[in-house]
């Protein structure tokens, strides 16, 4: 398998899986339950960092012992590690103790160590985040401001198991009090869309907002598939190490970029480092607090991994918000065409060469609307009958790379088949479902039969339908979520309390409509 996929068929798909968004339920005037607050829990609790909040407080107040820098004025961002705190903590309370006021808002930007994304970044649809300290809110509005940007998605698998944001939130927690959180994970990016991305940060911050790379710096070693040299380790990582640090502190996004890129370095927060650098204004002071390696404490360099503490003290730039409105989400019937060529030139090119294609490698030209990060689902029908059906739900990648790789897994991962041949393929047609990002509703009354899917989450369970599935089956809602909640594994009539829901839309064209 390609990574984790769904598969369908005319009831479409099923997944159900614990889940970290916890909904903490109240009940309205009418006696209906309903959702007041969506809290995330971390996971690190018990494993990163002690699990209790007086262990984890002693230990966090040693290290901001230990953590001897002066307070500088105008801190407008830091470099943390995120390791756990064994290793980093220290380091990064060097980071958290330059600090000398309190923020409105923290926007903390870690990079994705486990879910694959590209040219995208990811934020919670949430109100909370919870660890042993205390609960901290989001900046709901910001959170929202961000979504109308297609660049920015939410994935909830991202948020669920990625600790480089999740890391630093206790010591935010245990130095600073009153600020609302905005916890963002990148994928991987070009150029190009960390630029983007740090043009919209630009556009909604202001000088009451302390913004957070979380990286490490370089891993060492054959348990991270990096052995550059054998000799002099110690020294020779530090210079690794410093190079970059040398780019870091000229506030040289691309010439950082190209350092990592030309050395190989393992710096696993590269993308959320390079955004901020083209955030700052050129007139920003950096400093280098703290430099530590794993080796060090371990007194063993064979697998070490590097920490760096950085500040950055000035003051943000008033920037104009940029405008949502110039991201073109439509896709026209030349594209809906294209797409179509695409999953079957695709599925033609895997069987011939078992690799996965670029498109460029297919004779096909991108539009600026298949690049936007969107999820799909591509389905196989041979004489009018199901041969295959995988795709996502939550936005990971641009909508082409997505139509690539889905009309592969449905033709040789959907397990209820067997692979599709190269000589059948003439008798296969190609139906595409580009999906729109889920939100909330508050109930199900407002969920549109027909117009919207369904993604139903109850007890750490989870189903989701097509918007073409009801009217297919001839349902109406209560049939619907009586189906989805007997799909997800839960009782028909779980889905009247206590249940949450997400919705979507899809646009669906197949080779038979163009």
């Amino acid at each position: 398998m390609m990574g984790k996929k769904f598969n369908c068929d005319r009831l479409l798909l099923v997944v159900a899986f614990l889940g970290v968004i916890s909904p903490v339920i109240g009940t309205s005037c009418d006696g209906r339950e309903k959702d007041q607050s969506r809290v995330l829990v971390s996971r690190l609790a018990g494993s990163w960092y002690p699990g209790g909040r007086g262990e984890l407080t002693e230990q966090l107040a040693g290290f901001f012992k230990k953590a001897d820098v002066k307070p500088k004025n105008n801190v407008i961002a830091l470099i943390m590690p995120h390791a756990g705190y064994r290793y980093s903590g220290r380091t990064a309370a060097f980071a958290a103790n330059a600090i000398n006021k309190n923020y409105k808002r923290i926007v903390v930007i870690g990079p994705s160590h486990r879910v694959a994304m590209e040219e995208m970044f990811s934020v919670p649809r949430a109100t909370h985040y919870q660890t042993p300290l205390g609960r901290t809110p989001l900046d709901v509005e910001f959170i929202e401001k961000l979504l109308k940007h297609p660049l920015f998605q939410n994935v909830p698998r991202v948020h669920e198991y990625e600790h480089s944001v999740q890391i630093e939130l206790p010591i935010l927690q245990y130095k600073l009090k009153g600020f609302k959180l905005v916890p963002i994970v990148a994928g991987t990016c070009s150029p190009e869309t960390v630029h983007k991305a740090a043009r919209i940060l630009k556009g909604l911050i202001d000088n009451d907002t302390l913004v957070v790379a979380s990286s490490d710096f370089v891993h060492y070693g054959p348990n991270y598939r990096f052995v550059p040299f054998r000799e002099n380790i110690p020294k020779q990582i530090k210079k690794l190490d410093m190079g970059a640090c040398d780019y870091i502190k000229r506030l040289d996004a691309a010439g950082f970029l190209q350092y990592k890129d030309t050395t190989g370095a393992t710096i696993c927060g590269y993308i959320p480092i390079a955004v901020l650098l083209s955030m700052v204004d050129k007139k920003t002071d950096a400093e280098l607090l703290k430099y530590a390696a794993s080796g060090e404490m371990t007194g063993d360099f064979s697998n070490s991994v590097s920490y760096l503490s950085v500040s950055f003290s000035g003051a943000w730039t008033n920037h104009p918000e940029l405008n949502p409105s110039s991201n073109n989400l439509e896709l026209s019937d030349q594209d809906k065409k294209t797409l179509l060529a695409l999953a079957r030139k695709s599925i033609l090119h895997f069987l011939q060469k078992h690799r996965v294609p670029e498109a460029s490698e297919l004779n096909i030209t991108v539009s600026e609307a298949m690049k936007v990060p969107r999820a799909a689902f591509v389905t196989f029908k041979k004489h009018q009958r199901l041969r295959g059906c995988i795709g996502d739900i939550f936005p990971r990648q641009p909508l082409y790379k997505s139509v690539i790789l889905n009309a592969i897994n449905a033709g040789v991962n959907d397990r209820r088949f067997d692979p599709v041949t190269q000589e059948e393929c003439s008798k296969i047609r190609i139906e595409i479902s580009a999906l729109a990002a889920p939100r909330p509703v508050a109930s199900p009354e407002q969920i549109r039969i027909g117009t919207d899917g369904v993604i139903l989450s109850k007890d750490g369970k989870r189903a989701v339908y097509l918007p073409q599935v009801a009217p297919e089956q001839g349902w109406n809602l209560e049939q619907t979520l009586t189906h989805l909640s007997q799909k997800a594994g839960l009782a028909p009539d779980a889905w009247k309390t206590g249940a949450a829901f997400q919705v979507f839309q899809a646009v669906v064209f197949g080779e038979s409509e163009i």
